[in-house]
């Protein structure tokens, strides 16, 4: 187990490298092209392979949240202490916004932006959802049956929900809030962020609730020995 100074940074380091991501290949693909389904695409990519490679380096040591729901989820597990998630949380807030802070400096834009792009509504709000259900689905799941796979099938689900949700799939508080500091391809309203975290927040909530009962271990009372006899 490493310190919680070494988790914290490992939480940080995360999310950063995952916004940059996030943002400077939307930059890219938007600068490359005029097709907004290209420029998605080449946001898309990135975004999956990067979660690979980040959960896979990083998940031995903090276990790779880069999320506050994520977090959440396994405080209500009690697999993280309470004083141990909010400082995930406050980590990987700021690790998201020095990330768009780099993003922008690497394409020489101004570093302090806010974002213009308006994210709100029903079908929004239900996009994050059902984007963060399945993502917090997704990671249970694998814990239970295949951690080992976990960063393929986290990069894997993400790809395919910025196609079929929306919203695009922030599924993410901490990376929606970095992205309302970025007016560009990737950026999100400021007044829209609240939005985008509760539907986030009731999304992870019912993916726990789901995953409580659907992968109960039903073997458990079958194993248990009891004496006809009685005590003795």
């Amino acid at each position: 187990m490493f310190d919680i100074r070494r988790r914290l940074v490992a939480e940080a380091l995360g999310t950063a490298v995952l916004v940059t991501t996030v943002v400077g290949s939307g930059i890219m693909g938007d600068r490359l092209s005029d097709d907004t389904a290209i420029s998605l695409l080449g946001n898309t990519i990135p975004t999956g392979a990067i979660l690979v490679v980040l959960i896979t380096i990083l998940g031995p040591l903090s276990g790779a949240h880069f999320n506050p729901v994520v977090t959440l989820v396994f405080a209500l597990r009690r697999e993280i202490t309470a004083s141990g998630s909010i400082g995930y949380v406050f980590a990987q807030i700021g690790g998201g916004v020095l990330g768009t802070w780099i993003a922008h400096l690497m394409f020489d834009l101004p570093v302090l932006q806010l974002s213009e792009t308006v994210r709100s509504g029903m079908s929004q709000w239900t996009a994050e959802a059902v984007a963060t259900f399945g993502l917090v689905f997704t990671i249970l799941a694998g814990v239970r049956f295949r951690g080992d796979a976990v960063p393929w099938l986290v990069g894997l689900y993400i790809t395919a929900a910025y196609w079929f949700t929306s919203s695009t799939s922030f599924a993410n508080p901490a990376v929606a809030i970095a992205r309302s500091l970025t007016n560009t391809f990737s950026g999100i309203r400021p007044i829209d962020v609240p939005g985008f975290a509760a539907a986030e927040v009731v999304g992870a909530l019912l993916a726990l609730a789901l995953t409580g009962w659907l992968l109960a271990d039903q073997s458990l009372p079958s194993k248990i020995q009891i004496n006809p006899k009685g005590a003795e």
